[in-house]
Formats: structure tokens, sequence, C-alpha cells
């Protein structure tokens, strides 16, 4: 840990793994989105693992949910970027998805929150925008977080460079972050090492640090 300006300036993840520094945010690990990865399985036990660490240090764990808007909600954006995922050419083709009280809105079963976590709903890729975390994080002191779930070219790496505008340090979990565009998701690895704003890390390097406070 370096000092400056009177402040600790951390530089390594055990800087910042303490339950009071970091907390740790799962994101979108609906049932609606892991049905569409390959390896949804495989990145779910990742994910459980790291989020069962994480309980078992004491750390604060949030969980995301992502929603689309009904159509009749759905404004200019909104409309575009449906018709573009969905591969139609007009708005009557556009079908809403992860509606909630669906089933494929709710996270899998491995990973449902526990007493003293929280779940919080969006309809932005960043999960900094349009909901409670930034000011929940910082009302409990924490200016860093570790992030797993998916997907990393549609959502986290949004959130990861939002966050860090708002004074966020990330730390990303590679293996147990997933998603479909291999493309996309090469380009989000390089250009978190390009920009140098967060901490990569792999869970069995994360898990034993995220135990040690227990």
């Amino acid at each position: 840990m370096r000092q400056g300006n009177g402040l600790e300036i951390p530089e390594t993840l055990a800087d910042v793994c303490a339950p009071d520094r970091m907390a740790l945010i799962v994101y979108d690990m609906q049932v609606g989105v892991l049905g569409q990865l390959p390896d949804g399985p495989r990145i779910t036990e990742r994910v459980a693992s790291v989020v069962d660490a994480a309980r078992r240090g004491g750390y604060p764990v949030i969980f995301l949910r992502h929603f689309f808007l009904p159509k009749r909600l759905m404004g200019t954006f909104a409309l575009r970027m449906a018709m573009s995922w969905q591969g139609v050419d007009s708005v009557d083709e556009v079908v809403p998805i992860l509606q909630r009280d669906t089933p494929g809105f709710d996270l899998v079963p491995e990973l449902r929150p526990q007493q003293g976590e929280v779940v919080f709903d969006k309809t932005t890729m960043s999960a900094f925008e349009g909901t409670p975390l930034a000011a929940t994080l910082r009302d409990l002191g924490i200016g860093a977080y570790a992030i797993v779930g998916v997907a990393l070219e549609i959502g986290i790496a949004p959130t990861v460079t939002h966050s860090t505008d708002l004074g966020f340090l990330p730390v990303v979990v590679r293996d147990a972050v997933g998603g479909r565009d291999e493309p996309g998701m090469r380009r989000a690895w390089d250009e978190f090492a390009f920009q140098g704003h967060a901490l990569v890390t792999e869970a069995d390097t994360l898990i034993p640090l995220l135990e040690k406070t227990s």
C-alpha cells in the first residue's frame, strides 16, 4: 500500500481484500442469460465458489438483475438496440425479453441471495446507472469491488469503466466472468490492460484472500 496526499493507495489485490474495503458484485447471473451461453454451467460454478468465499469472509454481496422495459415504454435507444440484437427490421417485430415475473428473469438456483444480501434490478448495462449501488458502497465506506458474472462484453466492461469515473476500484475475476462474443470479450480484456483502471485476477487467487478474514 502506497501513501500520498494523506491517503492509502492500493497497489495489489491484498491491499483491497478486506470486508470494510471491498464488496462482491454478482452481475446478471439470470436463468435467461446463462441459458444463452455454452459455458453457462462452468461460469455458474466459478461464480458460486467466489460468492461462497465472500460469504465466509464476511464481505458485502450485491446481486444485479437485468430486465428490459415493456415495448410501450421503450424509447429511441431501447428500440434501436432491441431491433439490432434481435435482427429484425421493424418495431412490430421486437419481442421484449427478461421481463419481470418470468422464469428467465430469476437468478440461477445456485446463487440465491442470503440474509444480509440484496438484489438491485436495472435496465442499463452499467450496474452503477439507475441503481443504488454507488450510494450503498459509499455509505459503507467501501471504495473497491470484485465483480463476477455475465456478460463481460455487454455489461461488465461498461460497469468497470463507469465505476472508475465514480472513483471506485474494480477487481475483475477473469475465470468467473463469461460472455458469448469471443472477439468482444478479447477487446474487453485488452481495454482493461490498456487503461490500467482495473485489477484482473483469477478465482483461485482471490478466494484465499477472501477467506483469510474469516
